[in-house]
């Protein structure tokens, strides 16, 4: 229906307000996968200080932080995210210098791999061919970086070793990572499935 005479056509408006709000909620992702990430470094950072002191294992060190953790906070404490936590701190001593596009989901994959040189690829290709969890986790079950070594010799070796200090060369932005411990971590309750979009 075209507008009257006087009157303004409100779509383009809407279409404005709409981008804007978009714009905005993006951001806010960001700053609070950011210190999400940050906030799991630090507990990390705890863990392994309260580990040094030699009065209790690991093991039930984690095993008591879970528990009284998940009753007092609620969940995001499992056992097996306490451990990431710590590995984070332990294999990220700088943080800060991982790409703001590399969420949570996707450190908890990549503190699993022992090798650096084998990590650093992976979370190349996570920013650069913009891989979601399952795919990450597709690709490390898969053996993808070891494969590549294996293939064409010394020279590919050369090449993906280099992959995986540089990483590739792709001009479009990446999408905003969906995570859904930041829900957890906000304290939204699930009540109803939530989905991505």
């Amino acid at each position: 229906m075209k507008p009257k005479k006087n009157e303004v056509s409100l779509t383009p408006i809407i279409q404005n307000i709409k981008t804007l709000v978009n714009q905005s909620k993006r951001k806010a992702e960001k700053a609070v996968s950011q210190e999400l990430i940050h906030t799991y470094w630090e507990i990390g950072k705890i863990i392994v200080e309260l580990e040094q002191l030699g009065t209790v294992s690991t093991r039930q060190l984690i095993l008591n932080l879970s528990k009284e953790l998940s009753q007092q906070l609620g969940k995001g404490f499992s056992r097996a995210n306490l451990h990431n936590m710590r590995s984070f701190f332990l294999k990220y001593p700088d943080y800060q210098s991982l790409s703001k596009q590399i969420g949570w989901s996707h450190i908890c994959e990549l503190v699993s791999i022992e090798d650096e040189s084998e990590r650093a690829f992976y979370e190349k290709e996570v920013i650069d061919a913009r891989w979601s969890v399952t795919e990450l986790k597709r690709q490390i079950n898969s053996s993808l970086f070891e494969r590549l070594l294996l293939s064409k010799g010394k020279i590919n070796k050369q090449q993906i070793l280099k992959l995986a200090e540089e990483g590739q060369t792709i001009t479009q932005a990446g999408d905003i990572i969906k995570e859904p411990y930041v829900l957890e971590f906000l304290g939204i309750p699930e009540n109803k499935p939530i989905l991505e979009k």
